[in-house]
């Protein structure tokens, strides 16, 4: 069979392209061989399962050393926190596994399946099955729990104290090593026990980790050698062009990378002796946006969550940074998830934020009856002027009912303006939008045919200082763009609702730094 790019689950050597492990394999060997316990976390689709799956073949492959298992516990997600039926469900995935990894033979398979074993109350099965085994065995077992944080309440609290509870006896009577896979570091888990009546932290329940590892995002050189595999398999070539193109898109997302390539390789591009081209890539772009696979509507169900709403809410209206400690404990959440990284504050990569954005203006976008043809000049472009006076009374009619609808009421605004964008400017054109926390604007771009480019800043009125920081903002972002064209859109809360309408629409233009910006109030 033909290799492919691997959009679905973990990949498979015969059937994949994949990059070489991309751990430090020296540390995790240090870790294993220092008898530590320790923490795998990253986003989902980031290759944890890959990684450790071959990590516990590497071990079994290397002659007299290690016995490693690797074991994903998510079915037992749907017991939820009743330990008595979800601990029997996940000693039935360590049978399944040990079965898969060594064969059904195994001395293992016989002890789970022994009266003596299944007497074990449930909440010992775990310690009970992993002290028979390594007392047992010859080798050290090494031991690679994943989906750990799929695991809800009480039992995820029983897993983890067994485990914590066998640390001492270890590696004789435990296993020498331990990792935990999951989304989040266990120091971030906040988990509501039944039957205590009360919430435990994952520090509290599992405080032998040594430390916490992650899978980083695949760097451009990394993107560039995965694609070459492609190249070599069938000829195919990817311009420069192209590839410096995902990789800015993607920002080394792995699922994106591969889903990117798969729609471009095996969907857009079948002749081989065609090359992947910049045009090639934009297109599997916009279908990988427009389709939302599985991969990206796990995550755009996310923004539901008022969690998560605490940090993009903010982070698209443009207001300062969220300081306080619940929403660092949101912020940490989403940035685990893979929608924001943590050094930036910003969202992960292009791709996720323009799905954020479409997402919460789809519903907006069909209500809106405007089209794109009312706003074009006889030579086919953009006429903006035009564009923005309709939008202005359009916002005037429609703001206070929209608002009150919906959830993401500081972004309000925002994203019903760019709803209205969307739908006007859909099939001429393409908006480009940037949004982080603490940077007081949203920047957004439209690029229409071949030459306009037109810059959109948009603010909320704070004080005297917002119209000036916001031209200098328009026209910094106008020089960036070589922009044919500037608006600046200042949205009045007016909370108290003191102002009518005609105190808070303006319009009139301001020259700064030799480029006339258009400010629109509202």
């Amino acid at each position: 069979m033909k290799k492919t790019f691997c959009i679905a689950g973990p990949i498979q050597l015969e059937d994949h392209y994949f990059l070489p492990f991309r751990m430090n394999e020296a540390e995790l060997m240090q870790l294993i061989d220092e008898k530590k316990y320790f923490i795998l976390h990253a986003p989902r689709q980031s290759g944890k399962t890959t990684a450790m799956r071959w990590l516990a073949t590497q071990l079994n492959a290397a002659a007299g050393t290690y016995e490693a298992l690797y074991v994903n516990v998510e079915p037992a997600q749907a017991m939820r926190d009743d330990v008595a039926t979800a601990l029997p469900v996940i000693i039935n995935e360590i049978k399944l596994a040990i079965q898969e990894f060594f064969g059904t033979q195994h001395p293992m398979c016989a002890f789970i399946a022994s009266k003596a074993f299944l007497q074990t109350p449930p909440g010992s099965l775990l310690s009970e099955l992993l002290q028979h085994w390594s007392s047992n065995n010859q080798k050290p077992l090494v031991l690679f729990i994943d989906e750990i944080d799929a695991l809800i309440g009480d039992t995820l609290i029983s897993v983890l104290r067994q485990l914590r509870a066998g640390y001492a006896k270890r590696p004789s009577h435990f296993p020498q090593s331990v990792c935990l896979i999951g989304l989040r570091d266990v120091r971030d888990y906040r988990i509501y026990s039944k039957i205590e009546g009360q919430l435990v932290t994952g520090g509290s329940a599992f405080n032998v980790k040594a430390e916490s590892l992650t899978i980083g995002n695949f760097s451009r050189a990394e993107v560039h050698t995965l694609y070459l595999q492609h190249t070599a398999a069938t000829g195919q070539q990817f311009t420069d062009e192209a590839v410096s193109y995902a990789f800015e898109q993607t920002q080394g997302q792995s699922w994106l990378v591969n889903a990117l390539a798969y729609q471009a390789c095996f969907r857009d591009m079948l002749d081989r002796s065609q090359p992947i081209t910049l045009e090639v890539m934009q297109r599997a772009r916009e279908t990988l946006i427009l389709r939302r696979d599985t991969h990206i509507d796990q995550l755009l169900h996310k923004l539901i969550e008022p969690r998560v709403r605490r940090i993009i809410d903010p982070m698209i209206a443009g207001e300062e940074t969220l300081d306080n400690m619940e929403h660092d404990d949101d912020l940490q959440y989403v940035c685990d998830l893979g929608l924001v990284t943590k050094k930036d504050r910003a969202i992960a990569n292009p791709i996720y934020q323009e799905v954020i954005l479409r997402t919460l203006t789809y519903q907006k976008q069909q209500k809106i009856q405007n089209q794109p043809l009312w706003y074009l000049n006889a030579d086919g472009s953009l006429n903006c002027t035009k564009l923005m006076e309709d939008w202005v009374q359009f916002y005037r009619e429609n703001s206070g009912i929209w608002g009150e609808q919906f959830a993401y009421q500081e972004s309000g605004p925002h994203i019903l303006m760019m709803a209205y964008l969307q739908r006007v400017v859909n099939g001429g054109g393409v908006i480009t939008r940037e949004y982080a926390l603490g940077r007081r604007r949203l920047d957004l771009a439209i690029l229409f045919g071949a030459t306009q480019r037109i810059v959109i800043e948009l603010k909320i009125l704070r004080d005297k200082t917002t119209l000036p920081q916001g031209l200098k903002q328009t026209a910094e972002y106008m020089d960036t763009m070589n922009a044919t064209e500037g608006h600046l859109v200042i949205f009045d809360p007016d909370k108290n609702k003191t102002k009518s309408w005609e105190e808070k629409i303006f319009q009139r233009d301001e020259i700064i730094e030799n480029k006339t910006i258009h400010v629109w109030g509202m």
